[in-house]
């Protein structure tokens, strides 16, 4: 029931600045629409701690900053490899073991490492993750630990 109303209130929160209108009968029409949306996919069993992820709200507040500088970083790493002549672009193809113990862990360890210029996982076999780099050098583990063990925390499932 508890994910029911956090998925009602997340849906009414993103209506009400896409509809733009704050007339009584606008609202009554989203409060309809939000109920009926939430109500089938209650009835449907696709309500749960995957789908409605409420649980990660507060670890992720401390993720989501790392991630962005993350992301910054590999931005400067990568203009340096574009911008620098000298600079060999060596593509590999790399294998990381995930610790992450759900799909939903999973999913977001695989679309941080996307996210972060010059590295794109292409491919995850159960707990093995095929990463490509743009340059060998990059993509030497470190970072990829550390993040395997942020996503882990992020998850629950590590402290």
């Amino acid at each position: 029931m508890n994910r029911v109303l956090w998925l009602w209130g997340i849906l009414f929160a993103l209506w009400l600045p896409l509809s733009d209108h704050y007339t009584g009968l606008f609202l009554f029409f989203g409060v309809l629409a939000c109920t009926i949306a939430v109500f089938f996919g209650a009835r449907m069993g696709i309500v749960d701690r995957e789908s409605v992820p409420v649980h990660l709200v507060w670890r992720g507040i401390r993720y989501v900053p790392w991630l962005v500088w993350e992301i910054f970083k590999s931005n400067v790493r990568v203009a340096r490899i574009i911008l620098a002549p000298r600079v060999r672009v060596d593509p590999s193809i790399v294998h990381f073991r995930a610790s992450q113990r759900t799909d939903l862990g999973r999913f977001i360890y695989a679309n941080s490492i996307t996210l972060t210029p010059g590295t794109v996982t292409t491919g995850i076999v159960g707990d093995d993750f095929e990463v490509h780099a743009i340059v060998q050098e990059e993509i030497d583990g470190s970072e990829e630990n550390e993040m395997n063990r942020r996503v882990s925390v992020l998850e629950g499932e590590a402290a």
